[in-house]
Order: C-alpha cells, then sequence, then structure tokens
C-alpha cells in the first residue's frame, strides 16, 4: 500500500511540474529521475516511467520519448552511486543532467532532421545548448527543494523520536 501511496505523490509531482505553465526544459524532471531512486529505492524507477507514460499520454507522444524515458531509467540506476552525502547527491543531480541532455539529444539526432553527418550531430547539440542551461537551473532549484525537505523530515523525525 505503501508503494501505490508514494508512486501516486510521485506521479502528482510529475504532473504538476509538466502541466503548470513552464520556460522549456524547466521542470522537476532530472530532480525527480534522480531523487527518488536516490533516496526511496530503485523499485520506484517504474513509478517514474509509469508517470511519465501517463502524463506523455495527455501532452502527447513524440519520436524521442523512449529516448527520454531511457534517459529517466539511467539517471535512476547512477543515482545510488550519489546516495552518500549531500554533496555527492547535487553533484549526481547535475551528472543526472548531463546524462539527460546527451541521451535525448543523441535521440533528437537520430530522427535524421539535422542530418545523419558529423555535422549534423554537431548543429543538434549545439542548438541544444540554450535548453541545457534551464535543465541545469531547474535540476538545481528543485534539488535543493528536495534537499530542504529531507532536512526538515529528519529534523520532525528527531523531535518524534527523541
Amino acid at each position: 500500500m505503501n508503494y501505490l501511496k508514494i508512486s501516486l505523490g510521485i506521479f502528482f509531482v510529475l504532473a504538476a511540474s509538466r502541466f503548470v505553465p513552464h520556460p522549456p526544459n524547466f521542470t522537476s524532471l532530472i530532480a525527480l529521475s534522480f531523487y527518488v531512486p536516490a533516496i526511496l529505492g530503485r523499485k520506484f524507477i517504474p513509478s517514474l516511467i509509469f508517470s511519465f507514460f501517463l502524463t506523455d499520454l495527455i501532452i502527447g507522444f513524440h519520436n524521442t520519448l523512449f529516448f527520454t524515458w531511457g534517459s529517466v531509467l539511467v539517471i535512476g540506476i547512477v543515482s545510488n552511486f550519489f546516495r552518500k552525502n549531500l554533496s555527492f547527491r547535487l553533484i549526481g543531480a547535475i551528472i543526472s543532467v548531463l546524462i539527460f541532455f546527451i541521451l535525448t539529444n543523441f535521440g533528437v539526432w537520430c530522427t535524421g532532421y539535422y542530418g545523419y553527418n558529423f555535422e549534423g550531430f554537431i548543429i543538434c547539440y549545439t542548438l541544444a545548448l540554450p535548453f541545457l542551461g534551464n535543465t541545469l537551473i531547474s535540476t538545481i532549484l528543485f534539488s535543493i527543494i528536495i534537499e530542504g525537505l529531507l532536512i526538515i523530515l529528519k529534523i520532525m523525525n528527531k523531535r518524534i523520536y527523541n
């Protein structure tokens, strides 16, 4: 039952982040993809991907969908290596932004829109750089919010058991 409640919470936070008007790529997507498995465990990665599936039903599917969902999977898997402390988690969140950038833009390049050559590859990644800035800023912001919530929960937990 807890798994279902937490999964519903993940869905609502992710859906709110995707449906509320926002600048391009300024969502909690990467922070959630990193922190949910890092804190709650890898067993919640399917909840994240299913949440993306449900929100994509409304937003619409696109031809790089599996690269987006794949990046969530990769980020979720590597998040376990950065659980140690605050500094590691923030570094892991930033690395997650790079994973997302590399995988999703490779998917864009694979569509052939920029051509299947080295020049098209470079153009694809170069044109994506402005989106990288928004992704990085939003991930840092949402990571700070999540870390703050973790600190508050830790303090509340100490008060209950002391």
